[in-house]
């Protein structure tokens, strides 16, 4: 009877059907110890489409982990980075300020750490030639700067990222479509940045689309946010729902 039991658990467990789960990667930046999460597709395809992940400002969440399960019962690779590192986790906002405005400011090491975790999801078994890039408020500036650094990628997604760039920095053509999921009362991204975005997706003749989502502020797609939107962020499922929706389309459109 035992025998059986353990016949049976072994084939829930490895089957294709089962369910996939995340797993903790540790990879480094130098001396400094990184630690994502990678989770497997339910149903691989024969192209394997990856997804990578950039998590807000305060880091691995339980969004980014969801998302990155959504994604997997989808059919995509999915990992999510660690962009500031063990030991640098922020608790409070902020921490969280800090760290994300330290790498705002240092466009070279946020770009690096987006790369190696780019590189991570491909040793998971993302075809590198079928990845796109997603990310959430800082986690959205760093997808954008993911297309800005030319990384072999075909689109990025943004939703409620910052979207503005030291102007002294040099325009370079964009290759990756561009898909922006922007709330439309969002205070923290003000009309000056927006439109100067705008134009740098025309001089560098990107394929971009921005969508607005009317009365929601930052952080829309975020449960943690709450919901009083006189602080500036707040949760809106209907926003929620339908820049996923529409991310899930994009995905479709542009991935093999």
């Amino acid at each position: 009877m035992k025998n059986i039991i353990f016949a049976f658990l072994g084939l829930l467990l490895f089957s294709p059907g089962a369910v996939a789960q995340l797993k903790a990667v540790p990879y480094t930046d130098g001396n400094q110890k990184l630690k994502g999460l990678q989770i497997a597709p339910k149903k691989a395809g024969k192209m394997k489409p990856g997804i990578l992940i950039l998590p807000a400002w305060k880091g691995i969440d339980t969004h980014s982990k969801q998302s990155a399960e959504k994604l997997s019962k989808m059919g995509y690779y999915a990992f999510v980075a660690d962009i500031y590192g063990e030991g640098n986790y922020p608790t409070t906002t902020q921490e969280a300020g800090k760290l994300s405005s330290f790498y705002k400011s240092n466009i070279a090491d946020y770009q690096r750490r987006i790369q190696l975790a780019l590189d991570q999801l491909v040793k998971a078994g993302a075809n590198p030639d079928n990845i796109v890039v997603i990310g959430y408020c800082f986690g959205g500036t760093g997808a954008l700067e993911a297309a800005r650094a030319g990384m072999k990628i075909q689109g990025v997604v943004s939703f409620h990222g910052g979207l503005g760039r030291d102007t002294a920095r040099a325009n370079n053509p964009i290759t990756a479509k561009i898909l922006v999921l922007h709330g439309a009362d969002d205070p923290y991204v003000p009309a000056t940045e927006i439109a100067a975005f705008q134009q740098e997706m025309r001089d560098t003749k990107a394929d971009w689309e921005m969508i607005y989502y009317s009365n929601s502020v930052h952080a829309f797609t975020e449960p943690e946010a709450g919901n009083d939107n006189s602080k500036g962020e707040e949760y809106k499922e209907k926003a929620a729902k339908h820049s996923w929706e529409r991310m899930s389309s994009f995905l479709k459109e542009i991935l093999k």
